[in-house]
């Protein structure tokens, strides 16, 4: 009879799977009815809209080349005043409402926006599609974040600098900071300034949950503005995310539509307390909540450094979904940064890498460790496999690498498996001792153990010395912590034999496994 689990392990709540497993998919799928309809509608409404939007176009572009005549963008930059700032507001504001109408676009505006000198900052959010730059709009052209790379797309770009906005440059390492300046200064203008509209998520989502906020907007702890933007539609043809329709067939679909409605709500300025002033990530944390319940959709810590995980999951021939993890919560809670994050991503590939869906079976956990399947195994891929379903994901391997794994990669640790390992104590490790001892714990085959003595021997002297073995177990942290589950489940069977049905299985954790909880214990969410 096989021994039952030694480890009765109390899962950590704030490591579970979020609400919301990937909010960056689109996932509409059109109907052959709904073709046909696009079809239909397109055949007269997408060279009508085509021929208003471009005959706007002719008019806006001169009017905003007007406005942004010999005035400069950068250096020290003045808010536009007199006549510029008229035209700005309102010309460009009716142009812009036309360029959206032409469109098919049907706007309801909730609630009321109040002026920069209650709210310097208007936050929005979700933000899903390049068809957000209609709060703007509704706004009355606040000022906005925008990369300086928006600046040069043609006739697109003009329209950008009539709004003055705050510039970040991917080239420029100082930018985070300048940006961050740029806005504390007009936050804090006391009105000289036009409010400033940011999307804090800083990514567009499927509108699904809300992800985490940029602290950018909250750091200069002014009254913030929320607004919230839905497109109650029947069919989706704007959401623009990671994975899903292309920018050219979105709008494509969009024109063809007899009308998009875009709800834009503005809520009750939020004035932070003084502890929020502090604290931008609570302050982001509570607008972010607020708009949430007023949304009726979950809060979820994927961020931007989620989408760059995709990106690399894909590189590396995994689905794309397999990279998300919840960045915000995990880097937290395990203190892992992107580049740790990504190189744990790599090695899970190089597991995952012939599976389907990039999930890892025990099969294909034991195949990489060239083990067999056995108890010791099992119980080791039962610690990773925190929802129970048979499977590991990227997410499960990342928290139990550096929650089990790595507290595990002691030298301590380590110096016990070596001497287990070294019979004669002649300070190394010769392949008839490596060999006996795993095939009488492990039941490892001859063919494994060779190929896995030959790893450990990086200099092929034919034996393993503890430097080997420790810069083995560094880089391979999985097997420190299948040898000390192999020493709990000998200890436990010892137990049973010296006492059998005295003890007691509910609630036995074992020391790793506590470590656990103290380790996420000490993370608060």
């Amino acid at each position: 009879m096989p021994p039952q689990r030694v480890f009765a392990l109390p899962r950590q709540q704030s490591l579970l799977l979020p609400a919301v497993i990937n909010p960056f998919v689109q996932d509409t799928k059109l109907t052959k009815a709904a073709i046909i309809k696009c079809v239909l509608l397109g055949i007269f409404l997408l060279p009508v809209r085509a021929i208003l939007v471009s005959l706007v176009l002719m008019v806006t572009w001169p009017v905003s080349v007007i406005i942004t005549f010999r005035h400069p963008l950068k250096g020290a930059v003045e808010p536009m005043t007199g006549w510029r700032r008229f035209m700005c507001q309102r010309v460009m504001a009716a142009l812009g409402r036309a360029y959206y109408f032409c469109m098919g676009f049907r706007v309801v505006v909730k609630g009321k926006q109040v002026g920069s000198s209650e709210a310097p900052i208007l936050a929005v959010a979700p933000h899903s599609t390049f068809f957000d730059g209609i709060v703007c709009i509704v706004a009355g052209l606040p000022s906005t974040v925008s990369r300086v790379e928006n600046l040069a797309t043609p006739i697109f770009g003009r329209f950008v600098r009539c709004l003055q906005p705050v510039l970040v440059s991917r080239k420029d390492p100082d930018s985070r900071k300048n940006t961050i300046q740029e806005i504390d200064k007009r936050a804090k203008s006391g009105g000289h300034w036009p409010q400033v509209l940011i999307f804090p998520e800083g990514t567009c989502t499927n509108r699904s949950c809300l992800i985490t906020f940029k602290q950018g907007a909250f750091i200069p702890g002014v009254p913030v503005q929320p607004v919230l933007m839905r497109y109650p539609n029947t069919l989706d043809t704007v959401t623009w995310t990671w994975q899903g329709f292309s920018s050219k067939t979105l709008l494509l679909l969009t024109l063809c539509q007899l009308y998009t409605t875009v709800e834009i709500e503005f809520l009750p300025t939020h004035i932070p307390t003084d502890e929020e002033k502090k604290t931008p990530a609570l302050f982001a944390s509570r607008v972010r909540e607020a708009m949430a319940q007023a949304l009726g959709v979950p809060v979820t810590d994927h961020t931007y450094e989620d989408c760059r995980l995709m990106i690399s999951a894909g590189e590396l021939t995994l689905p794309m979904e397999a990279g998300l993890v919840e960045f915000t919560k995990i880097s937290r809670k395990l203190n892992l940064k992107w580049d740790n994050v990504r190189k744990e991503l790599e090695g899970f590939a190089s597991m995952a890498s012939s599976c389907k869906g990039g999930r890892i079976t025990i099969e294909e956990f034991a195949r990489f460790l060239k083990l067999p399947v056995n108890p010791v195994l099992e119980e080791l891929f039962a610690l990773f496999d925190r929802n129970g379903d048979g499977t590991i994901d990227f997410r499960e391997y990342v928290i139990g690498v550096t929650i089990l794994c790595r507290p595990a990669n002691t030298e301590d640790v380590l110096r016990m498996a070596f001497q287990l390992f070294d019979t004669d104590e002649d300070e190394k490790i010769t392949r008839e001792e490596f060999t006996a001892l795993l095939r009488s714990a492990l039941g490892v085959s001859d063919l494994n153990m060779v190929k896995l003595f030959k790893e450990i021997d990086a200099d092929g002297s034919g034996f393993i010395t503890f430097s080997e073995f420790q810069a083995f177990a560094t880089t391979h942290p999985e097997y420190a912590k299948l040898f000390t589950t192999y020493l709990e489940l000998q200890r436990y069977q010892a137990i049973q034999e010296a006492s059998p049905g005295e003890l007691e299985l509910t609630g036995q954790i074992s020391s790793e496994e506590k470590q656990e909880d103290s380790t996420s214990d000490k993370k608060d969410d």
